[in-house]
């Protein structure tokens, strides 16, 4: 039976070929993925413990800078008690945080998030082992800096160059004193370093004569274990200790953890293809074993038994899988080495390394491809085994009985209404809980349409068949009843077709509907023509809130101070604003009290805080402060919850005692003749050309709270594209094999007079028809579920509403015909030019 398999796979090797190709994407997304985390993992790690090669001890302080009651890291003092125990070699402080320089252009160089400046902290020989030097030194003295090769380049820097350089202070000049390469993963992943003494390091970072951490090399002979334990007494309460052994092994960690996400967003895209896949692999079995009833049944007229002939199509299934396994797991080590350059134009840079070719995908593929396969087959296999030899050898073709349609159909409506309850049911729940029911009854409901599709094949594409036949003629009247003549391969065939589509569906709908829920929010709640941010999320000086209250043509400026009080001993986040003029930078919508309160001292509340805290206008309230400091604040005014204010609104005067150092995330500003290249000029002039500081117009707030939901619509858009892909696999494929199955009917129909241009246009329209039928479906059952995740949310978004993305639904429609028409290109080219007399003989 195996070489019966064998035979067969060989003899249609053309028909399988699809099949193989759906198997091979899915499996090359899988270890591809693997492929590709494995190697990060691997690159990251090693550079990991690379930088902790020459570590004994790492000491960290996790002290708050805030807090007057202890000290803001490890003191010199404590520095040297270090460096004095027996075994150390050397004790080295460090500290570091925010920095970043400008290109040519002006735009600051990296990423945001991870442009950053720390000391040159050189030992006696006036090396620091982190950094190797190419050009020049390390700064060792106030006015030099030194910077990583790759900022120097795209910055076209050179030794000697005057560097403007931004930190959360005003921008400050500095001449280069040197240029280096080094191991820091914050520099592998597109970011920039730079280099101060260590003085300069602690003013801007820190405070002088602290660090924040310390890293300890040992001397020859001594023992890791046994520094730390000497070392650990001599820390204040704030730091700990750990060797550099343990702390690289905890980075792995870290790294493995962080590449998780992207690993199962990646793996998720893959089973959706591979599930995608099941529907193509089932239906070319299923005609596979529908085309050769005769064969299947003179097999058990000598003898086979059922076991032996459902062995023998999972054995084909089983080649198949090998095959496209094999072939997917090559390709996925070249999408691996894909993604890994593709990341340079995203700026994210990887260690160099070779590609980790482990054991785990290898493994991955084989029983992927092979279980994905089989279980596909496993159906269609059973169903050739209960071929009776008489009846088969007298049938051409094994049509389903009624019995197996009417239970398919009564199962499938059963999974179908209980998803749809479950769906509804959840939007009406909402939270967690409502999205958790959702996605239960998404996949019963899912489940459920895929298996009445054949059923409700017939009613719809009827309904376009009048529309057919008076535009194409018998062309359109012959694709409609080929369309609908076997409704389990137009079930088939669509159904891979309208999984796609309902994903990308639904995903556009929420996409749309949040993000135009986040516009209209940032539209309504936002008066200001100005927003003002730090780069990578980074907080914003004094000196920068006073520039800008000074710049001309600035009629009003309000910061969104973060402020954290303890109000009636619970802690309470509040944003420290300007009375007066945070009315004309935000729309706070005041429902009871004064918003001039805020000028006499008191808070603003938001109304679901006051509530559920028992607040109202004139309650007074015991506070403690940052500092520990205690005292009371009495609630002058209740407004409307904004997404753009804390639950707390105080003036700024009156924390600034309490703070020793202002947060400032963002500010808002309105100037007079609103936003203008001009206004847009005189800020970014007032805040010294910053490049690490952004200057947001109306447009680009827009684009700030809601691009980050296209950019994500985009990803998933291109994730789920091999999904479609496969679909159109599955088209090609069910139209190829429904050609060959129709020989002889397409010769009698060439006979009797139906040209060659006729017989293309009858395959296509048929393509056509069948991938608009899919993608109707997966468009409908999207949208449903489009707007159930929806009202899940809704709470969370004042002003949400339902968006339908008419637009795109109609690119999704035309996409889905376009689709037909080139999935039919090859099938119809086959079928026109089917030679007469040997399709009518044909068999």
């Amino acid at each position: 039976m195996f070489r019966t398999a064998l035979r067969n796979v060989l003899a249609h090797k053309a028909r399988l070929l699809m099949t193989v190709l759906a198997v091979m994407l899915g499996v090359a997304f899988v270890s591809g993925t693997l492929v590709f985390t494995d190697t990060l993992d691997q690159a990251f790690t090693k550079q990991s413990a690379k930088s902790y090669d020459d570590v004994a001890v790492a000491v960290s302080s996790h002290a708050d800078p805030d807090d007057p009651k202890q000290e803001p890291g490890i003191s010199r003092a404590t520095l040297d008690r270090i460096a004095g125990v027996d075994g150390v070699a050397t004790a080295t402080g460090r500290v570091e945080g925010f920095a970043g320089v400008p290109d040519e252009a002006g735009k600051l160089i990296g990423v945001g998030w991870s442009n950053k400046g720390a000391n040159f902290a050189p030992g006696k020989d006036g090396k620091d082992p982190r950094y190797d030097f190419v050009e020049g030194g390390g700064p060792v003295s106030g006015g030099r800096i030194a910077l990583d090769r790759e900022t120097a380049a795209e910055g076209g820097y050179e030794v000697g160059d005057t560097v403007r350089v931004a930190t959360n202070g005003p921008v400050e000049e500095y001449r280069l004193q040197g240029v280096f390469t080094t191991d820091d993963g914050g520099v592998s992943a597109g970011g920039s370093l730079v280099l101060f003494d260590t003085q300069t390091a602690q003013r801007l970072f820190l405070k002088p004569g602290y660090f924040a951490d310390v890293t300890v090399t040992a001397a020859p002979g001594a023992d890791d274990a046994k520094l730390l334990g000497a070392i650990e007494p001599l820390l204040p309460e704030h730091a700990e200790a750990q060797t550099g052994k343990v702390l690289a092994e905890q980075q792995a960690k870290e790294i493995e953890a962080g590449l998780s996400a992207f690993n199962q967003i990646f793996l998720g895209a893959a089973g959706i293809a591979l599930f995608v896949g099941v529907f193509l692999i089932a239906n070319t079995f299923t005609m596979l074993v529908a085309q050769r009833t005769k064969e299947v049944a003179l097999m058990r007229a000598v003898g086979a038994s059922r076991k032996q002939i459902t062995r023998s199509v999972l054995a084909e299934a089983a080649i198949v899988g090998l095959v496209a396994s094999a072939a997917g797991y090559l390709l996925g080590i070249g999408l691996a080495a894909g993604l890994r350059s593709g990341m340079a134009s995203f700026d994210l840079k990887v260690p160099d390394g070779p590609l980790v070719l482990g054991v785990t995908p290898v493994l991955s593929a084989l029983g992927v491809g092979l279980v994905v396969t089989m279980l596909a087959a496993w159906l269609p296999g059973r169903r050739a085994a209960k071929i009776p030899p008489v009846a088969a050898m007298n049938s051409l073709h094994a049509a389903p009985t009624q019995k197996s349609l009417v239970v398919r159909n009564s199962i499938g409506g059963g999974l179908a209404l209980i998803g749809g309850g479950l769906i509804v049911y959840g939007a009406l729940e909402g939270g967690e809980t409502g999205r958790f029911l959702i996605a239960g009854g998404a996949f019963l409901a899912l489940i459920g349409v895929i298996m009445l599709i054949p059923l409700l094949s017939r009613p719809l594409i009827a309904a376009v068949r009048p529309l057919m036949v008076g535009v194409f003629g018998i062309s359109g009247k012959l694709a409609g009843q080929n369309a609908v003549r076997n409704p389990r391969r137009t079930g088939a065939t669509a159904s891979a077709l309208a999984i796609g589509l309902t994903l990308v569906t639904g995903l556009s709908v929420l996409g749309v509907t949040v993000g135009q829920s986040i516009d209209r929010m940032t539209t309504d709640q936002i008066k200001a023509d100005y927003m003002v941010r730090m780069a990578g999320g980074g907080f914003l000086d004094q000196s920068a809130l006073t520039a800008l209250e000074k710049a001309p043509g600035v009629t009003a400026v309000s910061p969104q101070q973060a402020a954290y009080l303890e109000i009636g001993g619970e802690f309470t986040s509040a944003s420290a604003v300007t009375p007066g003029d945070v009315e004309q930078v935000l729309n706070v919508e005041r429902t009871a009290g004064s918003l001039d309160s805020l000028g006499r001292g008191q808070i603003a509340v938001a109304e679901k805080t006051a509530k559920s805290r028992g607040w109202k206008v004139g309650s007074t309230l015991p506070v403690t402060y940052n500092d520990e400091k205690k005292g009371t604040l009495t609630v002058g005014a209740v407004y409307r919850d904004s997404e753009f204010l804390s639950p707390v609104l105080i003036d700024r005067k009156v924390v600034a005692p309490h703070e020793t150092k202002p947060y400032i995330p963002s500010i808002f500003i309105t100037m007079d003749g609103g936003g203008s290249a001009a206004n847009e000029k005189a800020l970014v002039d007032a805040l010294g050309n910053n490049p690490a500081i952004t200057v947001m117009d109306h447009q680009d707030i827009r684009d700030e709270f809601g691009g980050m939901i296209n950019m994500m619509l985009n990803i998933m858009y291109g994730l789920l594209a091999m999904a479609l892909i496969i679909a159109v696999l599955g088209v090609v494929n069910t139209l190829a094999m429904s050609v060959f199955e129709r020989q002889q009917e397409i010769g009698m129909l060439r006979a009797i007079g139906l040209d060659r241009r006729r017989v293309k246009r009858m395959v296509r329209l048929e393509a056509v028809v069948i991938s608009l039928y899919g993608a109707v479906v997966g468009i409908a059952l999207g949208s449903f579920l489009g707007w159930a995740i929806g009202e899940t949310v809704k709470n969370s978004l004042p002003g949400y509403a339902l968006v339908l993305p008419w637009d795109r639904i109609g690119i999704f429609l035309l996409l889905a015909g376009l689709v037909g028409v080139l999935a039919a290109m090859w099938p119809a080219r086959s079928a026109a030019k089917l030679n007469m007399l040997n399709a009518i003989k044909a068999e």
